[in-house]
């Protein structure tokens, strides 16, 4: 008992430190104006994503009734950052409730289009809507007939033109002092594929119990399968 004690007085004197420390730095000129940067950049990005919230419409309610509509499976493609976005979107799908993978737009060219099939649905992701590989794609989406669905950030790209669904991700201009590096575009990406997820949750009723039969593992999946057994062995048998 007072070795525990030593030990969170130990913690409270360091983090202590640590606060005091924090007010009192002293930065130079040059990171001073880091700081401010990155403060700013931080800014744009939350106004971006407030304006995606504010402009969310009947569109994005299209796709969400698509998507629950379609008889087959969600695939997700994309290359580049948009393709790390197009990953996550697949695996979050797959865990709440709507069959996905994910499809290497460079690698669908080369062969992995076999795995689509015309009962699928198809949600494609690029910031320019041009992207070379997507587009070496698009003739066969088509001809197979599935739904397409574009995330970019230009309505007027070949893409958003093409494709039965368009979702607007609105970023004009990436943060950062050069507004080159994909930034706001990609968490814009991200947090429009997890409004996606978490409306479909809703609209399936998706429950914990479902969660964790897709998502065993981890301490996630432990707590989950924990507390059910608990419910379980607390639910009275009936005769």
């Amino acid at each position: 008992m007072l070795g525990k004690s030593k030990d969170t007085k130990s913690k409270s004197t360091v983090e202590a430190a640590a606060s005091k420390c924090e007010r009192e730095a002293v930065f130079s000129g040059s990171e001073e104006r880091w700081l401010a940067h990155a403060r700013e950049v931080l800014q744009d990005e939350t106004l971006a994503l407030t304006a995606l919230a504010q402009g969310l419409n009947v569109q994005f309610i299209a796709v969400l009734k698509a998507i629950l509509e379609c008889r087959g499976r969600a695939i997700i493609t994309g290359v580049g950052k948009s393709g790390y976005v197009a990953r996550k979107l697949a695996v979050s799908l797959s865990s709440t409730g709507t069959p996905a993978f994910f499809l290497h737009a460079g690698e669908g060219a080369h062969g992995d289009l076999g795995m689509v099939k015309p009962e699928d649905l198809v949600i494609v992701l690029s910031n320019s809507g041009e992207t070379a590989e997507i587009m070496t794609l698009l003739p066969t989406l088509k001809n197979l007939g599935c739904p397409l669905v574009a995330i970019t950030g230009s309505p007027s790209s070949t893409l958003a033109q093409v494709t039965n669904y368009h979702l607007d991700i609105g970023v004009r201009r990436e943060a950062g002092h050069l507004g080159l590096a994909p930034t706001t575009s990609a968490l814009a990406m991200l947090a429009l594929g997890d409004a996606l997820v978490a409306a479909l949750m809703v609209a399936r009723d998706f429950r914990a119990e479902e969660f964790a039969r897709c998502h065993p593992g981890g301490t996630l999946g432990r707590q989950l399968l924990d507390n059910k057994f608990s419910n379980n062995a607390k639910t009275p048998s009936s005769k």
